[in-house]
């Protein structure tokens, strides 16, 4: 099932009654949703336009017509004997979990690359740029992502701070201005540390982004530049493997991003903090 049908069936229960209804028709068919206009689509599933236009709003698309574009290209048949996710299975043999580990990697990484809105991820980069100070948010899996975020940001020699207690997530959300910018990382988009932390850094004028897994969400509500990972991984997500490759290629493409932007400066930086760190610690190591 794509990333979008997906957070539609994740979120079904949560609808209006009307919404619920146009969205067990989209699930039944989204393969003829996708070739409809908004008021075919009212009619066929027995709603009204503007229920249509409410529900593509609630999910985060900027309307029907990016709602339909971005569904029908995840409707494009993968390719032959593509798996889907495969999860943690009792007495696999070590050659099976490989193959398996391995393909939902990729599929993760595919799954995401697919569903990036380009214009956010311009907005990100430009906003984490010209950013006096980057505060980055995020526990547990989601916490590991926002850390390996950091050392980057600080191999480049950019002005960044990741902490992983909660009270200390409010205490530097609560200096910021509106020439930083705020990072939530939170696979969910629930998690409510983080949401607290994003808020607080909102009502300081900061510049606020997340990374959640695609679909509307609190923390992707709140904020003011949204990206989102692959929802590949579902249920209870032993190991929080696919779900961590997946904001880890986002944030791989952020820093490229940055470093291609600002060449000159960075990849100078880069070099020196290189050096720097292989100079010290061989010397150490004598």
């Amino acid at each position: 099932m794509s990333s979008i049908l997906q957070s539609i069936r994740d979120r079904q229960h949560a609808m209006h009654r009307q919404e619920q209804t146009l969205a067990q028709f989209l699930l039944d068919h989204p393969h003829e949703a996708v070739h409809l206009s908004i008021t075919e689509l009212a009619g066929r599933s027995g709603t009204s336009t503007a229920t249509v236009s409410r529900f593509c709003r609630n999910l985060l698309f900027k309307g029907y017509s990016d709602f339909r574009m971005k569904l029908a290209a995840e409707l494009v048949l993968p390719p032959p004997g593509k798996p889907s996710y495969q999860d943690i299975v009792a007495g696999n043999s070590l050659p099976s979990i490989v193959e398996a580990i391995e393909k939902n990697h990729l599929r993760s990484i595919s799954d995401t690359t697919r569903q990036l809105d380009l214009q956010e991820l311009q907005r990100a980069v430009d906003a984490l740029q010209s950013a006096r100070r980057i505060d980055l948010y995020g526990v547990a899996t989601s916490g590991v992502v926002a850390l390996d975020f950091h050392q980057k940001l600080v191999r480049i020699g950019r002005m960044a701070q990741h902490y992983s207690d909660s009270h200390m997530q409010i205490t530097s959300a609560s200096s910021l201005t509106p020439e930083d910018v705020a990072f939530a990382f939170s696979y969910s988009g629930e998690t409510v540390e983080t949401y607290d932390a994003l808020l607080c850094a909102k009502e300081r004028g900061a510049v606020t982004i997340s990374l959640t897994k695609f679909g509307a969400n609190r923390i992707s509500s709140a904020a003011d530049i949204r990206l989102f990972a692959s929802t590949l991984e579902e249920g209870m997500r032993r190991g929080d493997m696919a779900s961590r490759i997946a904001q880890l290629h986002v944030v791989d493409i952020l820093f490229t991003a940055l470093v291609s932007a600002g060449f000159e400066d960075y990849v100078p930086q880069l070099e020196h903090s290189f050096q720097q760190v292989r100079k010290f610690r061989n010397e150490k190591g004598r």
